[in-house]
């Protein structure tokens, strides 16, 4: 396997139709931003099969009759090298969250693991700004960055078999909220009536890479958007 080493991104082929450019380093908005921005140069000029930006990486996919594996690990680091972070307006979403009781089951849990309050953790929650790094997992499923460090706890040792859609929960230092149901070991410490996905939408995602985000506490469930 080919790779390409630099101070502050690391380079290598995966298999023989994938290029990844991956940083060593904790997951960093700044890194991000810039991660979008070569992301943007890839796709406007739509050589490669496809583009994918994680969480402090990019993986582009490309033909292998078309394209030379080390070359294109090569062009990935001079676009790196050259180009500047992502600084599009970010667009900045409200969640409306009801928060312990049967909404939130882990809500105890978690604060027993981090010694706050019930109380506390929901203000610690929703005190912090969040980044939507990227999407997956699910459709609408966003990652997000900012998990206040005193929340981070890790995931369930045995993870439920259904997950009820909306809910938001915790899993190591990220928190992030399931679009629909499903099974899943993150803590869970409420649940949302906003809908995070809609087929007939454009976009069908609620939430977007580079979105802002910020958690409300609300006393009930809503089901207003």
């Amino acid at each position: 396997m080919e790779s390409i080493e630099a101070t502050d991104m690391h380079y290598y082929l995966l298999g023989e139709r994938g290029a990844v450019m991956q940083s060593p380093l904790p997951q960093a908005f700044d890194c991000q931003r810039r991660l979008w921005a070569v992301a943007a140069q890839l796709q406007q000029a739509a050589s490669f099969t496809d583009v994918i930006t994680g969480m402090n990486n990019l993986t582009v996919v490309f033909d292998p009759l078309r394209h030379d594996g080390p070359q294109v690990l090569a062009q990935l680091a001079q676009l790196w090298e050259s180009t500047a972070a992502h600084s599009a307006p970010q667009r900045q979403i409200e969640i409306p969250v009801h928060y312990g009781g049967d909404d939130g089951p882990d809500l105890a849990a978690v604060a027993r693991h981090t010694g706050l309050s019930e109380q506390q953790v929901i203000e610690a929650h929703t005190g912090a700004d969040y980044c939507v790094y990227f999407l997956g997992f699910q459709p609408g499923f966003a990652y997000l960055g900012g998990l206040p460090p005193a929340l981070a706890i890790p995931r369930l040792a045995t993870p439920r078999t259904r997950v009820p859609p909306g809910s938001v929960g915790i899993g190591a230092n990220q928190t992030g909220i399931y679009p629909f149901a499903s099974p899943g070991g993150w803590q869970l410490i409420g649940r949302t009536a906003l809908p995070l996905f809609d087929p007939a939408a454009t976009p069908p995602t609620l939430l977007q890479a580079g979105d802002l985000v910020r958690f409300v506490a609300i006393n009930k469930k809503s089901e207003s958007t």
